[in-house]
């Protein structure tokens, strides 16, 4: 079944602590079991694949009962229901969510916003999600980055094959490759080039080479003819590696093609492009930067 959302688990987590104290650990394998779910989904990771899901949320369940007063930490890691926790679960026989929390001032306390520090914040944080507070700072991050690939993309598309045919190779600089030296890769003459359009020197004998091929295609897939001269133009230059670029997609063929043959030939189609074009900071900088903090139980703990 669906992993459920941080508000879903208030009420069962109520009752569960209504048996007696538990840890964070225990409050999630006994949530895990109450719904059922499988190990593929008590495995599976939050959008920025930092922490499960279901841990994330049920700690997040914890976090806003505790701003309420519904629950309380009578000691480090360990989670105990209060006198209003077991009021709540004898007024709400059916679910308790951030409706109900917000009768408590203590909880309307800690969900109040500056207005003057942060005017847009009211809207943005939208309290009654389903999703907890990290996943919708994530949620948010991926809807960003995924504008900002689509924008890199269109404008690397408007760029001359020559702009293009330098961008892929300092690309693949900005990835590590050729990291001895800032000459370690090289742009090809734009004609008569055989097929390759750069050259990575992975060290600095030459000893290890990678050939790449960039195609600024605005619509129409590479398909598998691009993909064999590509590797024709390798096995002339008695290449070991390649990797083909393009603004476009791949067509099934060519994927097909490239897992069959023995050479190491990647190919990096347009999404891909521009997602490693933002990871590495190529055409794009830092706008913004926000840290998310958590406490550090260690420095609290008494030897």
């Amino acid at each position: 079944m669906p992993i459920p959302d941080y508000q879903t688990l208030m009420r069962p987590m109520l009752e569960a602590l209504g048996m007696g104290p538990m840890s964070l650990r225990q409050l999630v394998d006994g949530l895990s079991d109450l719904y059922n779910l499988s190990e593929e989904e008590r495995k599976l990771l939050t959008p920025s694949k930092r922490s499960p899901l279901m841990y994330n949320r049920v700690a997040w369940a914890a976090t806003y009962l505790r701003k309420a007063g519904l629950i309380e930490s009578p000691k480090r890691g360990i989670n105990e229901l209060t006198a209003r926790g077991k009021r709540a679960l004898i007024e709400c026989p059916e679910k308790i969510d951030n409706r109900y929390l917000r009768q408590f001032e203590m909880f309307q306390r800690f969900q109040s916003i500056d207005r003057e520090t942060a005017p847009i914040a009211e809207e943005a944080v939208q309290p009654d999600s389903e999703l907890d507070p990290t996943e919708r700072l994530e949620a948010a991050h991926l809807e960003l980055q995924t504008s900002l690939a689509e924008d890199v993309l269109d404008l690397v598309k408007k760029q001359t094959p020559q702009f293009f045919e330098v961008l892929v190779v300092q690309m693949m600089q900005a990835m590590g490759y050729g990291g001895w030296s800032k000459d370690s890769g090289s742009a090809t003459q734009y004609t008569g080039d055989g097929g390759i359009d750069g050259i990575i020197n992975e060290d600095p004998l030459g000893l290890e080479t990678i050939y790449l091929q960039a195609k600024r295609y605005t619509e129409s897939a590479v398909g598998r003819p691009d993909i064999q001269a590509f590797v024709g133009a390798l096995e002339m230059n008695r290449a070991r590696k390649g990797v083909f670029i393009t603004t476009s997609r791949f067509s099934r063929d060519a994927l097909e093609y490239v897992s069959m043959i023995g050479k190491r030939v990647v190919l990096i189609d347009g999404k891909q492009l521009a997602e490693l074009m933002i990871k590495h900071n190529l055409g794009v900088s830092v706008k913004e930067t926000y840290q998310v903090k958590a406490i550090d139980s260690d420095y609290f703990a008494e030897d």
